[in-house]
């Protein structure tokens, strides 16, 4: 049976690492080869941290669960997690070096500028998505960490969190860059993804069974090829210049402008066909993708 464990705060995660009071109470930097695990229950136990974490691990022995997967991490990944996502390390798992932060939300939502950062799409990323980075850019990363370690080991003034946040900012505006690089290099396997989305969204479109099916969603295609929504459209976008969504209006909107041309089908029934529910929600997607309305593009060709 499968357990999980919450841990809410960063007071209740550093006295589960053993590694004594935090310095600062919604932020923390961990070095993880001092984590003490002797006193993890085994078992099939998830954790889930009430915060966000970023981690850069290296595991000598064993895998990282993430869902119903597992991960290797030997060689060295950056992974981040949003609040509350459930991860587990294999029983056998050994010698963890590297670093963690971990920031709780409470930080990042006392300012619209911490607020921002939530929205970084890497924290919807799935465990097998993690960033691997070179010795050069993890100390790039590192020198972001001794700024904001350096801030939360000082008495706070009026210009602590502005100055933590910036830092932040600049952490996560590196690891974007990093992922950007990594589509890139790994340049077979994202031609290939990007290959397989397009196959799938032919296929889907070329069925007979949007009626029944609906319009496709973006978690549908994710599920299909084995990727996160979220990671899925990053790469798309770098790739085409598009996200996974734009990509699904495009084909529906070519297959609409099909219907409207060879058909003599009303409106409403060209936007039952394609699996809209409510006619009008077609017509203002199409108008938006279009710039005219179904009826008057029929009515210019």
């Amino acid at each position: 049976m499968i357990e999980y464990m919450d841990i809410d705060t960063i007071t209740d995660l550093l006295e589960f690492y053993r590694c004594g009071k935090p310095v600062h109470p919604l932020i923390a930097i961990v070095d993880l080869a001092k984590v003490d695990r002797s006193h993890r229950k085994k078992g099939d136990i998830y954790y889930r941290l009430g915060f966000y974490a970023i981690s850069c691990k290296k595991f000598k022995k064993g895998q990282l669960r993430y869902g119903r997967s597992s991960y290797d991490f030997s060689e060295g990944s950056l992974m981040f997690t949003a609040p509350y996502q459930a991860i587990s390390p294999s029983e056998d798992m050994e010698s963890i070096t590297g670093w963690g932060l971990y920031i709780h939300p409470d930080f990042l939502n006392a300012t619209p500028e911490g607020r921002a950062l939530t929205q970084f799409s890497f924290f919807g990323y799935d465990a097998n998505e993690a960033l691997h980075i070179s010795d050069a850019e993890r100390q790039i990363l590192e020198d972001c960490l001794e700024t904001i370690n350096r801030e939360i080991s000082v008495s706070p003034d009026r210009h602590s969190h502005e100055l933590i946040i910036s830092t932040l900012k600049l952490f996560f505006g590196y690891c974007t860059r990093f992922y950007e690089r990594q589509f890139l290099t790994r340049v077979k396997v994202s031609n290939d993804i990007v290959q397989s989305f397009d196959r799938l969204l032919n296929d889907y479109f070329e069925k007979d069974t949007l009626v029944e099916d609906g319009v496709p969603d973006v978690k549908y295609f994710a599920s299909q090829l084995h990727l996160s929504a979220n990671y899925l459209s990053d790469l798309l976008s770098r790739y085409t210049g598009k996200t996974t969504q734009e990509h699904i209006h495009l084909k529906l909107i070519d297959k609409a402008k099909g219907l409207l041309w060879s058909t003599e089908k009303s409106v409403s029934e060209v936007a039952y066909e394609l699996g809209f529910v409510h006619p009008s929600h077609f017509t203002k997607l199409f108008k938006q993708r279009t710039g005219v309305s179904p009826r008057d593009f029929r009515n210019l060709n």
